[in-house]
């Protein structure tokens, strides 16, 4: 597929928000590429934007765009041909089925003409002919001294990227020059963004779009372009019958996951529902699941495994599904699937309603660590529960540098902070860590007020 001159269009006029590092990133590297030959690998989650970012640093600059669709390699490459024609002047190369040469052909051209190429879902390659990435592999090295090709790769399946660019089997292996990872926005763009659309936006508003978002560009953008800028439009427009988000999880995973997905979607729904320790999943779900967790942790990067602040060992692990929109997901779509089959949207928007207030709390407590992340005032930020989870501190930020540890309990409500149970905890959490005998210790709280 060729992006028309309409979608073009729509990538430049749109509203672009953040991203400036990402964005000077891919522009020097294009800078570079008039020396050296320059392959840069763009991953990031489906939706995250990538795209979009390509289309915006390169808005002044003239580029190829090559689209990966599952279609017969034939097809692809008749489309490339136009592009290339279009966009480069140059005449048909005459008829064309086999990506490795037009490939071959740019590489030789890119040695009298600098060459920008994006290539989109690059992992479809697999489906399509995984031959492609060994003759790209042979043109690479053959032409790379001397072509002035600015080669960039995108692709969201990441189990696949993984496979194809670090596997040390496979014939991209350690080919790429530069890797951009693309992320989910922070807590102050969001809250930029809301505030373009709805000056007068409150706090659970922009709690609710973190929450249901998690920073994701696309799910930012549709809510905004629906005029969703409140929690109960927010909720409205995503359990609708005609909202993409309903589906949006099996779309994301079920390529990822395969025909296992069933099993994955058991694991993660657990989990999103609050079932963190592996006993606990492994009831629920019926079996053993060792392997499924690692696959998930990494391989996927869906999952993390979480400790406790300076705990040296797993004996008290904790699983967390880091995606918001996918807690969000497994937590009220997959779960009550069988409503949306009836079309009770009116019964799951209830429940939604019903369970926001202690779904939106732990949500809050993210929102805080991203937005110390952000803030950029901590060495290590993280929680802390005891052995035996009777203690629980919601976040700890720790300043190596000035010595000092700052302890939050973190509640939407103020009135619900209880400072003295608090130190209460950050005593057992000196008792059972030892780690910060010479530090100012600080506690504090945290409430919707703070966002």
């Amino acid at each position: 597929m060729v992006i028309s001159e309409k979608r073009i269009t729509n990538f430049k006029a749109m509203q672009f928000f953040d991203r400036i590092r990402e964005t000077e990133a891919l522009r020097n590297i294009q800078k570079q590429s008039l020396e050296h030959a320059q392959f840069t690998v763009l991953t990031g989650r489906r939706r995250i934007g990538k795209t979009s970012l390509v289309f915006h640093a390169y808005q002044d600059t003239p580029f190829l765009y090559f689209f990966v669709s599952k279609k017969a390699e034939s097809e692809l490459c008749e489309t490339y041909q136009r592009e290339i024609a279009d966009k480069l002047g140059v005449p048909m190369l005459g008829r064309v089925t086999r990506f490795a040469d037009i490939f071959e052909y740019l590489m030789q051209l890119a040695k009298q003409q600098p060459i920008t190429l994006f290539v989109d879902e690059f992992q479809e390659f697999l489906k399509v002919n995984p031959s492609v990435y060994s003759d790209m592999q042979k043109s690479w090295d053959i032409h790379k001294y001397d072509a002035h090709i600015n080669l960039i790769v995108g692709g969201s399946v990441q189990s696949m990227i993984h496979k194809i660019f670090e596997d040390k089997k496979e014939p991209l292996y350690n080919r790429q020059t530069s890797k951009i990872q693309l992320n989910r926005f922070a807590p102050s763009i969001l809250k930029e963004i809301l505030a373009a659309h709805h000056p007068d936006f409150s706090a659970d508003d922009i709690l609710a779009l973190y929450s249901f978002t998690g920073g994701v560009a696309k799910y930012v953008e549709l809510l905004m372009d629906k005029g969703a800028f409140t929690r109960q439009q927010m909720i409205e427009t995503i359990i609708h019958p005609d909202s993409i988000f309903l589906s949006e999880g099996k779309n994301l995973l079920i390529e990822e996951f395969g025909k296992e997905y069933g099993i994955y979607f058991s694991i993660l729904t657990a989990i999103a529902t609050g079932h963190s320790q592996r006993s606990q999943i492994e009831d629920i779900v019926g079996r053993e699941i060792g392997g499924y967790l690692t696959m998930l942790e990494d391989t996927y990067g869906i999952i993390r495994k979480h400790k406790p602040m300076f705990a040296t060992t797993n004996s008290n692990v904790r699983y967390r599904l880091d995606d918001n929109f996918l807690t969000f997901w497994f937590r009220f779509v997959f779960k009550y699937n069988y409503m949306l089959e009836i079309d009770a949207y009116d019964a799951l928007r209830t429940i939604v309603e019903r369970d926001y207030e202690t779904f939106s709390g732990k949500m809050l407590e993210r929102y805080f660590k991203d937005k110390l992340i952000e803030e950029q005032q901590f060495t290590q930020i993280d929680n802390w529960w005891s052995r035996n989870g009777a203690d629980e501190i919601d976040l700890i930020a720790v300043n190596e540098i000035t010595k000092q540890a700052s302890f939050f309990e973190i509640k939407r409500n103020e009135q619900k902070i209880d400072l003295p149970l608090l130190e209460q905890r950050v005593s057992a959490f000196l008792v059972a860590t030892r780690q910060l005998k010479k530090y100012t210790i600080l506690s504090k709280g945290l409430s919707m007020k703070d966002m």
